[in-house]
């Protein structure tokens, strides 16, 4: 089932950051939401998170519980391992040595034990992003996801990430063209989803 978003508006005091976004992201794609900083990426995302209300407009075929998440802050449990942020999100038996083996593609053996607090800020946003994806969810939001990642790393990332995603909708908020291509995502304009009809992502 298609999640769509309809006639989406919503302003900060006397400043509108969204006017008329109409969006439908379809099963099993992968979008890539881009725009200049402060056009409203980020508040889109929050919206569909539950975290801002809206002015005017709809979200439909997505609950709240079935959302995951990567924010651009890393919002990990410092004192706790790469291993043990996973954990905490998956659901039913937990499977350590298999989150383990998935973490080591992505990054190196020997901090998988460590607090999170020693890691260095790549690799807290590469723990951030492996429990995103390892949440059962319906649609996965990240944004900003590979943020002070060098190319090599970045490429590890999303091999990574198309791994576990499954048939889940993705969709990515971020700077890079270079990332749409890597993920073989399709591009959305935040500025050409606003004032227009509801329409599929062409």
């Amino acid at each position: 089932m298609a999640i769509l978003i309809r006639g989406l508006e919503k302003s900060f005091g006397t400043h509108q950051v969204l006017k008329n976004v109409n969006l439908r992201l379809e099963e099993n794609e992968i979008y890539c939401l881009m725009g200049p900083s402060g056009m409203g990426k980020t508040t889109l995302l929050r919206i569909l998170l539950g975290l801002e209300t809206v002015d005017a407009g709809v979200v439909e075929g997505i609950k709240q519980g079935e959302i995951s998440a990567m924010f651009q802050e890393d919002r990990l449990c410092k004192a706790l391992s790469p291993v043990e942020n996973v954990a905490l999100v998956c659901s039913g038996k937990v499977d350590r040595k298999k989150i383990r083996e998935n973490l080591e593609e992505i990054l190196p053996a020997e901090c998988l034990k460590q607090p999170v607090a020693e890691l260095s800020g790549g690799m807290k946003r590469r723990v951030a992003l492996a429990r995103a994806i390892n949440y059962p969810s319906k649609l996965i939001l990240l944004d900003e996801p590979f943020t002070g990642l060098d190319k090599g790393t970045k490429r590890e990332v999303i091999t990574y990430l198309l791994k576990m995603r499954g048939n889940r909708i993705l969709l990515a908020a971020t700077h890079g063209e270079e990332d749409v291509t890597f993920l073989g995502g399709k591009k959305i304009m935040l500025s050409e989803i606003s004032k227009k009809e509801d329409k599929a992502v062409p």
